[in-house]
């Protein structure tokens, strides 16, 4: 059907996905009301109310939709379900957060739901050491889901809507596992197992390295998806362990990695990770700020030199995979580090991970084209290729990575710009704004740095930077492209 000039969109099939996500949502809230409810507190109730307000929802969306024949999506259909989705379960993934003792707004509700969803872990909870427990758990659920999310759309939806280049990595995803596993959905099973496997070894580690069972899957789950949210409000820094900082590290690095190897690494094919040049740029990447910075802890402010990598390691660690966890306040380690941090801010780790921010591939691609231009300078008349694996990126690949960047930083300036007239300081507009993008979680300054908190901030901050967090997770042009006339047109 059409109407003048416009394609009038069949929403029935985005709909019928969202309602089955929505009855996800409600299944999950019944791991903490169970919690809740064996250990003796009326805050079971909170939970059995918002899974039946969420679980009706979705009911009534999934069957008042469901069509009888098998419902396939188009370009403009995933558009829209990826962005809906996003919204939707963080709306009602935020009826626990008001309903509970806490007596959070709606605001804060939905800031806090959004930030465990896009895997950010800016927190507005003050108080997490005596937070009910189907809260912390509820938070750290919120993470694991919209961590295996992320990559199941990164891998299935991303790539066919060719955003930042991420078509190549449907390509590479297709010439390592299809072999075996033809088809997306076979690969992103093959990737949920990964992922669980992941979570049950990091959460083992964890409990035998001295956290109980419940501080243990609550930041499994958050180090996995590359969340942050913890269980105490000083995050890793409450267990003073090196053991469980040297573990964390571990994890947070693997959840920053491209999941797609994994899965070819399980069946057999061990030199995948190895000879993957975008894990490689990471690995080396990750390793050269951990020693720069942990020689600057050592050399200018006189830390022991295992705490000084430790510490150093960690922090990078954190930031690059946009985990945001903190043993340490960085921002007090003095003006270098600072700058670096934030700098680091707008990394990321690899394509198809559960992290934020850039991304490895797109600065490598970056910086090849940078290398390409020097090169003709010198010499106009060679022909000269970006390549990625020993393959050829297409000239399609190179500009919609131009692209994304162009994007991100103009959205990053426009954010900063509004965080600023709604009242915020520099320092936090400009940190918050980055922070919020990159899915990362602390910022820097005494507001919302490492040791701060996102409460102080006013409603229309929140509100920002929630939008924010929702750009940055779905790679800003899957929603952009909502708002282009032009898009839906014939």
């Amino acid at each position: 059907m059409q109407s003048g000039g416009l394609r009038v969109l069949d929403i029935r099939p985005v709909l019928y996905v969202n309602g089955l996500l929505l009855l996800v949502l409600a299944a999950a809230m019944q791991l903490p009301m169970t919690i809740e409810f064996l250990v003796g507190r009326a805050d079971w109730q909170v939970f059995f109310a918002s899974s039946l307000v969420t679980g009706f929802a979705g009911g009534g969306l999934a069957v008042g939709n469901q069509g009888r024949r098998p419902m396939s999506l188009t370009t403009r259909q995933a558009f829209l379900l990826t962005t809906l989705a996003w919204v939707l379960l963080a709306g009602f993934g935020a009826l626990p957060f008001m309903f509970s003792q806490l007596s959070m707004s709606f605001t804060d509700s939905y800031f806090e739901a959004m930030s465990g969803l896009t895997t950010t872990g800016s927190t507005v909870i003050v108080g997490l050491d005596a937070a009910p427990r189907g809260i912390l758990l509820w938070r750290a659920i919120l993470h694991w889901l919209g961590g295996v999310g992320i990559i199941v759309v990164a891998v299935a939806i991303l790539p066919v809507l060719r955003i930042g280049g991420m078509q190549l990595f449907r390509m590479e995803s297709s010439e390592k596992s299809d072999k075996v596993k033809p088809r997306i959905s076979q690969i992103a099973t093959a990737i949920c197992v990964v992922y669980v496997m992941l979570t049950a070894l990091c959460t083992l580690a964890l409990k035998a390295a001295g956290m109980t069972w419940f501080e243990a899957v609550c930041h499994a789950f958050a180090t996995l998806s590359t969340g942050g949210f913890s269980t105490s409000d000083a995050s890793v820094g409450h267990f003073q362990s090196a053991l469980i900082d040297w573990i964390l590290i571990v994890f947070m690095a693997l959840g920053g990695g491209t999941f797609v190897l994994y899965t070819t690494a399980w069946r057999g094919d061990r030199r995948a990770l190895l000879d993957d040049s975008q894990m490689r740029w990471y690995i080396a990447f990750l390793a050269f700020f951990s020693g720069l910075l942990g020689f600057w802890q050592w050399a200018v402010n006189d830390v022991g030199a295992h705490d000084a990598i430790r510490t150093a390691t960690f922090s990078v660690v954190s930031v690059v995979t946009t985990t945001g966890f903190a043993t340490v306040d960085y921002s007090l380690w003095g003006g270098f580090p600072e700058i670096a941090f934030f700098v680091l801010t707008f990394i990321g780790g690899c394509t198809g991970s559960t992290s934020g921010a850039v991304k490895i591939f797109r600065w490598e691609v970056m910086f090849a084209m940078a290398g390409v231009h020097l090169k003709r300078l010198i010499m106009p008349h060679g022909v000269f290729v970006i390549d990625f694996n020993k393959r050829r990126i297409s000239d399609a690949v190179v500009r919609s990575v131009l692209g994304f960047l162009a994007m991100y930083f103009i959205t990053f300036a426009v954010l900063s710009l509004a965080l600023t007239a709604v009242g915020l300081d520099l320092v936090t507009s400009v940190t918050g704004s980055a922070t919020a993008l990159g899915n990362v979680g602390p910022g820097l300054g005494s507001v919302i740095g490492p040791a701060g908190n996102f409460l102080p901030l006013p409603d229309s901050a929140k509100w920002l930077l929630s939008i924010g967090m929702l750009l940055g997770r779905l790679e800003l042009f899957t929603v952009f492209v909502l708002f282009l006339p032009a898009f839906w047109r014939d």
